[in-house]
């Protein structure tokens, strides 16, 4: 995905690049990416959460990564079966700089290191110290039941105290760290009944559900949601070895209980923010995905161009072993349901609705690339470069 950014663009993503089928990558030199530049000492984040509120159970990771344990798969579908269809996943971004350096953040299997970490990042200077990145290496988990009742009970029940309010509620991260000076006064989304911009749970304040029918502004989503802030510039970028980006991104992972498809999907939606002092030329945005469908050595990759729809399946009609889920196994799919403004006037069907140019076009998959667990150059990358030209769709060898 292609974009110039300069402040904020946010991604819907249902749950571009599918990679190697396997647990890691293998004969990586975990010594190959050194950088020796000086920045925060944040530690790499620990958060581990389920999102489970339909037919998937999977774990969310609080650096930018999902959809494992760092050692096990852990996108098991149905829930409670003991069969997964992802290993591991992430968010790649890489960009250019006005100075036409180039800068990118990535995550893969921690071999090598992080490019991400918790937390917001102060507004005037792009940084943050260790203490908070600590603070915030945690998920929000809140239920749109929960809010519901409790807007309710808030509007019509006077037995209901202020001690009876959920802590989901009222620790809903809403605001910046008031000693934490910089942070933005707007984190978690939500709802201000009296319109003084401070988030306020014991005047009626709420999570930003539409539970009230007229809230079409609402801006969290699912039955239950996940929501974590990370950042690209709590330590040095040790995955790719890339200069930071200077990004803080809010995201959400959630999911709906539904009679139909829609429970056997998971939902995720990316804000991100540039606050350096650059805007971000030539910017594409990617889902790495490392889809191992229940036993991995059978799995094959592919893409619907008109669909935009990234997919796994099983090579032949079983599959096997003890992680197989056995005959007519399913498929999986990767899907971008809204992505990046485009480029004015770039001359492109970004969206391939037949249509050029139109106002308020978003981007949706417009490149897919696999790479194999090897060192060739259709192989594992090796750095910020590689990183940006997988991006790109283009091969190791720039080809």
């Amino acid at each position: 995905m292609n974009n110039s950014i300069k402040n904020i663009a946010t991604l819907y993503l249902v749950l571009f690049t599918m990679v190697v089928l396997a647990k890691e990558n293998v004969n990586q030199n975990l010594s190959s990416v050194v950088n020796t530049k000086i920045a925060a000492g944040c530690t790499p984040s620990n958060s581990q959460t389920d999102l489970d509120v339909n037919n998937v159970r999977t774990t969310i990771m609080g650096g930018g990564d999902m959809w494992w344990n760092l050692a096990d798969p852990q996108y098991e579908i149905p829930k409670g079966g003991n069969k997964h269809s992802l290993f591991a996943g992430a968010l790649w971004i890489g960009g250019v700089d006005a100075g036409g350096q180039l800068k990118v953040a990535a995550m893969t299997y921690r071999q090598s290191g992080n490019d991400f970490w918790p937390g917001p990042l102060n507004v005037d200077n792009a940084t943050i110290a260790a203490d908070e990145c600590a603070k915030w290496d945690k998920h929000f988990k809140i239920s749109r039941s929960v809010v519901e009742e409790h807007h309710t009970r808030f509007d019509s029940d006077p037995t209901y105290t202020s001690a009876m309010f959920p802590e989901s509620i009222l620790n809903w991260p809403a605001s910046g760290n008031n000693e934490a000076v910089g942070y933005s006064q707007y984190l978690a989304p939500f709802y201000d009944v009296n319109g003084n911009g401070i988030y306020e749970p014991y005047a009626g304040d709420y999570p930003d559900y539409n539970v009230t029918g007229n809230n079409d502004d609402a801006a969290l989503f699912g039955d239950q949601t996940l929501f974590w802030i990370f950042n690209d510039k709590g330590n040095i970028h040790s995955e790719t070895g890339a200069d930071p980006l200077g990004l803080e991104i809010h995201a959400q992972a959630f999911g709906f209980t539904s009679d139909n498809e829609v429970n056997d999907m998971t939902f995720y939606n990316y804000k991100i923010i540039n606050r350096s002092t650059l805007p971000l030329n030539d910017t594409y945005f990617g889902q790495w995905v490392d889809a191992d469908l229940g036993y991995y050595l059978d799995d094959y990759v592919g893409c619907d161009v008109n669909l935009g729809l990234g997919f796994c399946y099983n090579g032949d009609a079983e599959d096997e072993g003890a992680n197989g889920y056995g005959f007519n196994p399913p498929a999986i799919g990767v899907d971008f349901f809204q992505g990046p403004l485009a480029d004015p006037l770039d001359g492109i069907d970004n969206d391939r609705d037949g249509t050029i140019d139109e106002l308020g076009e978003q981007i949706i998959m417009s490149k897919f690339v696999y790479y194999n667990n090897d060192q060739t150059v259709q192989g594992n990358p090796s750095g910020g470069t590689d990183i940006y030209n997988y991006l790109r769709g283009i091969w190791r060898d720039n080809v």
